[in-house]
């Protein structure tokens, strides 16, 4: 299936470290990322970095939060407040393990943003929204080039798992995106991450330093956009 060719790709997850200083968790709809993110903390003590204002995915996570009954504020508040409010009231992780960043808009602002708070060499490990993961890490990699001894992890908070008609973080697990959005965040993030006139690599918007995609996902990414070529969105669309 070469929907979850991509996907494993896609949600990156690097080998587990000792010592991590900041969680940088990213605002998303994806609430798993919040549960992964304290439990993180409970394993580490490293405190969190919540970044994310109001973007193209705050509607979404506002239905999450109300499809799953969730007790905290919504209404098109900052990514970051929501999460903030749903670690400490449901993951009891003290306010004062937390700092927010709440202007990000888009993965290059997490990463830009967050640099703007982190002044010494520091162990980042980042959580987003698996289909982003990989976008994240390379503009967290971009930002963070002028700080040498910085060390960047990524951990997705899940592998995506592919359903009939939806997608989740497993068969018992409640729905995450409908296939078909699905499909059209991970085509567009190829086309992004895939270093041509298009993406966002240097032959591109130079948003992102050159990245080799393997071979076997690009074959997988043509497959996918040749079934369901009314999926594919131009970048930054």
């Amino acid at each position: 299936m070469p929907e979850a060719v991509i996907a494993r790709y896609l949600a990156r997850r690097d080998e587990p470290v000792e010592h991590v200083d900041v969680i940088v968790l990213m605002g998303s709809a994806v609430l798993e990322s919040v549960e992964v993110a304290a439990r993180l903390h409970q394993d580490t003590s490293a405190r969190i970095l919540i970044s994310g204002g109001i973007g193209h995915s705050t509607h979404h996570l506002d239905t999450a939060v109300t499809r799953r009954g969730l007790p905290v504020e919504i209404g098109g508040r900052p990514e970051s407040h929501v999460f903030r409010d749903l670690l400490t009231t449901q993951y009891d992780v003290p306010a004062s393990a937390i700092e927010v960043e709440d202007e990000s808009t888009n993965c290059g602002e997490n990463a830009s943003f967050t640099r703007r708070l982190i002044d010494q060499p520091t162990t980042l490990l980042l959580i987003q929204d698996p289909t982003m993961q990989r976008r994240t890490h390379a503009s967290f990699e971009r930002s963070f080039a002028d700080l040498p001894g910085t060390h960047l992890i990524s951990h997705a908070p899940l592998i995506p798992w592919i359903g009939p008609g939806f997608v989740s973080a497993g068969p018992d697990h409640p729905e995450i995106w409908s296939l078909e959005r699905f499909r059209s965040l991970i085509l567009g993030e190829i086309q992004r991450l895939h270093d041509t006139p298009t993406g966002y690599g240097p032959r591109g918007k130079n948003y992102l330093d050159h990245i080799d995609i393997p071979p076997a996902v690009l074959t997988a990414y043509s497959q996918l956009a040749a079934a369901h070529p009314g999926l594919i969105r131009p970048p930054g669309s």
